[in-house]
């Protein structure tokens, strides 16, 4: 967009502010006996400041008349013109200003104002803020991208989903991954500018460097270059390239834990006597149930029998069979799943088997405890053998009513969809709980093929959302 051919309607409006007034010589005077008829002035300063967004977002050169406007309107409102830099962090604002940093938590949700009235001048500053929030994040540009860069990017990404009420990596897979989070199904696009960003970085030199490695924070599209790169790495860019992927391991690790343990406590077990030890003694029922011995001459209460607390929960074993599609469209799942079968293999008796498949399968159960080396086991791209995997798969199954059986993938199996599908046919018609899967991600985004949903519908096993919250509530129900 050039500036023979920006609109007029943002000049216009700032015309027609009346904070700051204007000589117009080819517009005639107003008539004072006449009321003043218009849009509100907040209206006008709000629609410059989106004129200005659209107009960076699609041309990033620079309008000389919007950026005036616009400069004109963070004055009037009291913000720095910092907002308008887009070499500018989010993080170099909030420094020099930190009373911002309130502003822009949860400012793409905003509290309705109790009478339905609207606060205009609130709309023009949360615009001038979401304008800056949206430009750093969705205005990248193009050409080679530094460490420095990516990592200012992956800041002001983070500042992006506080303003959408979500914590800093929630929406792209990060240290938010176990939380429900929505942002407005923005997750998906913010992982794809990363993962663009990523691409245009010299990964391979900035892990040789540590000074440069050590700026970068572990996210989703990283750890998925990193696996597909990392036959190519070797000596100080190995080792930093393992350090990114143990971090990022661990930070959804702590959060899926939490998760898992809120839903799988088993309820109490009746049926096993309470252990009887001063820490599991029931105060205030040995105390109930001793009053009638109490003496009122004596003042003392004489007690015949303690109770105690059950503490036991009623736990079955129980054998979780995941199987996972490593292919290249199935990155976020594999992590995730590598990461949340680790968890569910440290609980008491739930013994955990982990299968992934290309056009091989491979059995990774010997190392399930530690999805870190599962990770760096696994070997991402390909196509898909579903068949294959399935005959890796059912020889594990001792006790079908006493299995559950978890399978992640788009199923887009090809020539190969209806032998598949016989196998799960099969091993769900011997009782094993057959979970379908479109994926397990941390925004729920999920493609699976039509021809297999259909069928797994008719079969009384429709396919789980790929939000991995949804995975665990199914897990739940079966292993509690």
């Amino acid at each position: 967009m050039t500036d023979d051919t920006a609109p007029a309607t943002p000049a216009a409006a700032i015309q027609a502010d009346p904070a700051r007034p204007q000589t117009d010589p080819a517009r005639p005077p107003a008539d004072p006996a006449r009321p003043a008829v218009g849009p509100d002035p907040d209206d006008n300063r709000r629609q410059v400041l989106y004129w200005r967004l659209l107009a960076r977002l699609f041309d990033p050169e620079e309008q000389a008349a919007l950026e005036s406007a616009s400069l004109a309107v963070v004055e009037d409102i009291g913000l720095p013109s910092a907002l308008l830099d887009p070499g500018a962090s989010v993080d170099s604002v909030v420094q020099r200003h930190p009373e911002l940093a309130d502003e822009f938590d949860g400012l793409m949700k905003p509290e309705p104002e109790p009478d339905g009235a609207r606060d205009r001048a609130a709309e023009v500053r949360r615009a001038a803020l979401a304008s800056k929030l949206l430009l750093n994040v969705f205005s990248t540009g193009s050409g080679t991208v530094s460490a420095g860069q990516l990592a200012r990017w992956q800041s002001d990404a983070g500042w992006l989903e506080r303003s959408l009420g979500c914590p800093p990596g929630g929406l792209r897979g990060g240290q938010g991954a176990g939380a429900v989070l929505d942002g407005g199904g923005l997750g998906p696009e913010l992982g794809a500018v990363e993962a663009d960003l990523v691409r245009r970085m010299h990964l391979r030199e900035v892990l040789a460097d540590p000074a440069l490695a050590a700026r970068l924070t572990p996210s989703m599209s990283l750890i998925e270059q990193l696996l597909r790169d990392k036959g190519n790495l070797s000596g100080i860019a190995l080792a930093n390239a393992k350090s990114l992927i143990r971090r990022y391991v661990d930070e959804v690790a702590q959060v899926l834990r939490t998760q898992v343990e809120k839903a799988t406590v088993g309820e109490l077990d009746r049926s096993v006597p309470p252990k009887r030890v001063f820490r599991n003694l029931d105060l205030d029922r040995t105390i109930w149930k001793n009053l009638t011995n109490w003496s009122p001459e004596e003042e003392r209460l004489y007690v015949d029998r303690l109770y105690y607390r059950h503490t036991v929960r009623r736990t079955t074993p129980q054998r979780l069979i995941v199987v996972v599609d490593q292919s290249g469209s199935m990155v976020d799942s594999m992590v995730n799943c590598t990461i949340l079968a680790s968890i569910f293999a440290g609980l008491p008796k739930v013994d955990v088997h982990l299968i992934a498949y290309d056009t091989r399968a491979i059995d990774l159960t010997p190392w399930v405890h530690d999805p870190f080396d599962v990770l760096l086991r696994t070997n991402l791209g390909g196509g898909n053998d579903g068949p294959v995997a399935m005959a890796m798969a059912r020889p594990k199954i001792a006790e079908p009513k006493n299995t559950v059986m978890v399978w992640i993938s788009d199923f887009y199996e090809f020539d190969r969809s209806q032998p598949l599908f016989e196998g799960i046919e099969a091993v769900h018609r011997s009782g094993v709980r057959f979970i379908p899967v479109g994926s397990v991600t941390s925004s729920g985004r999920q493609e699976v093929n039509p021809w297999f949903r259909e069928r797994f519908k008719a079969l009384g096993t429709p396919v789980v959302s790929g939000h991995i919250n949804k995975l665990v509530h199914e897990l739940k129900t079966f292993l509690t």
